[in-house]
């Protein structure tokens, strides 16, 4: 988890409310290619897209499905709540992933 620079001291509402909207399917490429300069809706953004591949390739998964929406659903809904309070966190086992491969 990316620590906060003096910069990131203090997100605007702005940015909370762009880096919520990453949690809402292909919104996260909007905020992900247009927001650059703010390193909390980048960070959010990577993990909204994240969600959004895994709801993608979900039908794959044939039976488990639903499941696996509903928990994208509920990871989506914790995302905005922490985007909106000005924190930085982390998704369980996907962030972890993201942040050791570096996207």
């Amino acid at each position: 988890m990316p620590t906060r620079s003096s910069s990131d001291a203090a997100v605007t509402e702005n940015d909370r409310f762009t880096a919520a909207l990453s949690y809402v399917w292909i919104l996260a490429l909007y905020t992900l290619l247009f927001k650059r300069k703010s390193s909390f809706i980048q960070f959010h953004a990577r993990q909204g897209l994240a969600l959004f591949v895994v709801e993608v390739i979900s039908p794959f998964f044939l039976f488990l499905t639903p499941v696996i929406w509903v928990l994208c659903i509920v990871l989506s809904i914790m995302g905005i709540r922490a985007c909106l309070k000005g924190k930085y966190w982390q998704l369980p086992w996907l962030g972890k992933w993201l942040t050791k491969s570096g996207i």
